[in-house]
């Protein structure tokens, strides 16, 4: 079953790793080995001082070249929500191994409710202190089904879910008002920034995803870079966002300076500091 030669000593070696969304219907589901990798966490790895060209929907080690399998869609249900596995490995998750290697964590371990680290979480790796500062995870959609075709600016942020990654099983909203994707279905891609702990990466995942139960037509808007607002709601921009791109040696659309209320360096996130609500972001369509 286990390609090492003592079963589970690969595991654990790969409980350092950073964090991702799995889902059958993501790029890369299988590994970049050609073979299907039950032990798979190459599109987990972070995205630092990369080009554009390398860094988007994880083109570096070739994810965006490895579509799910044909008939595989992360259903997005018009005003309900979706759930995926946030693991640091694919083998912590239900896709591997029949689950028989998952926790409630992201790396298959188990950790008091009240988890905290001194001066971070470094297993798993969630570049956090504490639930409660995890920077947040979001979803955004591209009304496309060719991969080629998606845009900072047609790639809109539809759902966020507040102080995440922490465990391994998450759900996001969806809204209500999300129209049909196209026959071939949509891209959909994952994006997380650390608050802090570690190095100023950020992460990336493809998907391909479809709407459920769409009763509306109304398309989205085009997306506009996030700016900073914390601390002052009333100046958060409106309307249908873009994903955070940072810290990247091009594509950028995020650059800051100054200090954050917590005492470090301005951080974006998917969070009020860059003005995403909590859950469906309902404020993304054409008026």
């Amino acid at each position: 079953m286990w390609s090492c030669v003592v079963a589970g000593l690969c595991i654990v070696g790969l409980a350092q790793a950073h964090v991702t969304a799995f889902h059958k219907a993501m790029y890369c589901l299988n590994g970049t080995s050609g073979k299907n990798d039950e032990n798979n966490d190459a599109p987990v790895a972070p995205l630092y001082n990369l080009s554009k060209n390398d860094w988007w929907f994880h083109h570096v080690n070739g994810c965006d070249k490895l579509p799910p399998a044909a008939g595989d869609f992360l259903d997005l249900p018009a005003g309900g929500n979706f759930t995926v596995e946030l693991a640091t490995n694919r083998a912590f998750t239900t896709l591997s191994y029949r689950g028989q290697h998952t926790s409630a964590w992201p790396d298959g371990g188990h950790y008091p409710e009240n988890y905290s680290g001194s001066p971070c979480i470094t297993q798993p790796n969630m570049h956090t202190k504490n639930q409660k500062d995890a920077a947040g995870t979001a979803f955004a959609i591209s009304y496309t089904s060719d991969l080629s075709k998606v845009t900072p600016e047609n790639l809109v942020v539809f759902t966020v879910r507040y102080n995440t990654p922490w465990k391994r099983v998450v759900y996001y909203d969806v809204p209500p008002e999300m129209p049909a994707c196209p026959p071939g279905g949509c891209i959909c891609a994952w994006g997380w920034i650390p608050n802090g702990c570690g190095e100023t990466n950020f992460y990336m995942g493809g998907y391909r995803c479809r709407v459920t139960n769409a009763k509306n037509t109304t398309s989205v808007a085009a997306a506009k870079p996030p700016v900073w607002c914390e601390g002052k709601p009333g100046s958060c921009m409106q309307g249908a966002k873009q994903m955070i791109f940072w810290n990247a040696q091009s594509g950028n659309n995020v650059v800051l300076s100054g200090y954050q209320a917590d005492g470090q360096p301005k951080i974006p996130g998917y969070n009020m500091k860059m003005g995403f609500r909590d859950g469906a972001q309902r404020d993304i369509f054409r008026k």
